[in-house]
Parts: C-alpha cells; structure tokens; sequence
C-alpha cells in the first residue's frame, strides 16, 4: 500500500471509532434523560406513560395518606390548577410536608397514578426551583383566566 493510501484508511478507520463513540455517549444520555413536568402537563396527556420523569409542584393539604406499615404514602402533588396522586414506598425526607414544594420521580401508571421511586422535598423555606415556580405561575394564571373575576362588592 501507498503512503497516501495507508493514511486514508487510518484516518477513516479514526473518524469511524470517534463516531461509535459519539453514539455510544449520546444512547447513555438518552437512557438517563428525565423530564420534569407539572400535574397539568400529566393530566393534558402529552407525556408517555413509560417514560421516566419527574413531576414537581405543592403537596395538596389533607391529601397524605399512610398505609398500616407507614412505608407506602399516597398522597397528592398539585401545581394550583390540576392535581396528580402519587403513590410512594419509602421513607419519606425529613421536610415533606403538606403545602409544601415536592418533587417526585418515577414514571406514570396508565391509570393516572404516579409511581415515585424517588421524592425530594424543598429545603429552604424561599427556595424553589426554576421550572417549578414557573409552571405554578403559569397555572395560577389559567386558572384565574378560566373563572370570571367579580370586582369586590359587586353583586353576584
């Protein structure tokens, strides 16, 4: 073989590993790429029902619910609009509370139910994350503009 020719195999023969390896890399992310979303997307449909995600907003108040064993909690997550029912099996963190920011992940059930394999709780009092925080604006906001607002004092 040429010189010329040995280079041209050796460079596609480096152009082919580099682009298993860009392959091989970019599957790894796919498999481990987790959506957050809001009960109101849940509910809108527009999300798989096997796909991994995590689902963030309040812990509707007087919605906990605990079996006899007090490992597996049912509860709901609402972002003010739409609420979802989770089912969790787990010790739960020190700062879930009712009326407070959560975040759960797991998967959607086909019966509407989502599964927590996982459930993280806000730490701080003023902290909540971007996404969540925004998409309770966000609902509020429709909420609000579904319902006919009456000036106080006016009849009804």
């Amino acid at each position: 073989m040429k010189g010329r020719t040995r280079r041209a195999c050796g460079v596609a023969a480096g152009l082919v590993a580099l682009g298993g390896a860009a392959a091989l890399v970019l599957n790894a992310f796919n498999a481990n790429v987790m959506f957050f979303v809001t009960p109101s997307q849940l509910v809108s449909g527009s999300v798989k029902h096997a796909a991994r995600l995590r689902v963030g907003g309040l812990v509707e108040r007087g919605s906990v619910e605990r079996d006899a064993s007090g490992l597996t909690v049912r509860f709901m997550i609402t972002d003010t609009a739409r609420d979802i029912p989770v089912v969790y099996s787990g010790p739960l963190p020190d700062l879930f509370r009712e009326g407070k920011g959560v975040v759960a992940q797991g998967r959607l059930l086909p019966d509407g139910v989502f599964l927590a394999d996982q459930v993280l709780a806000k730490h701080d009092e003023k902290y909540m994350p971007p996404d969540a925080a925004e998409a309770i604006k966000r609902a509020r906001s429709m909420r609000v503009s579904d319902t006919a607002l009456v000036p106080a004092g006016a009849p009804q």
